[in-house]
């Protein structure tokens, strides 16, 4: 397993920005793929944007045009830059890691991310 430690986060009015990072350790090859979950309360947790160590990316149809991910690879750490936030985007966000985009086995504790109207 890797050691997923997430910063970032918080309050933002809707059309607003908050940036996410997160910090993995251990293994190397378990942070071949890194990227953002989320679980808003009562729905399931739903993939937001993954990121390869080559650069490839995959994003969900909801936050395409608004989120932009990426990672520095040299230290091991994925960035998410919400843009124009909506308060549909209101959710715990786990970061996640693995060997693959189909194999994340690592998770972050979640981080809170809240978008008023």
């Amino acid at each position: 397993q890797a050691q997923l430690v997430e910063s970032g986060g918080g309050l933002a009015q809707a059309g607003g920005s908050l940036r996410l990072s997160c910090a993995g350790s251990g293994t190397i090859l378990r942070l071949n793929a890194m990227g953002w979950y989320r679980q808003a309360p009562g729905k399931q947790r739903e993939l937001v944007a993954i990121i390869t160590r080559d650069g490839i990316t995959n994003y969900a149809d909801s936050v395409k045009g608004r989120f932009t991910i990426s990672r520095d690879n040299a230290k091991n750490t994925v960035f998410l830059q919400m843009n124009s936030l909506k308060p549909e985007d209101t959710a715990v966000y786990y970061c996640v890691a693995g060997f693959a985009p189909t194999d994340l086995s690592s998770w972050g504790q979640g981080t809170q991310v809240t978008v008023s109207s």
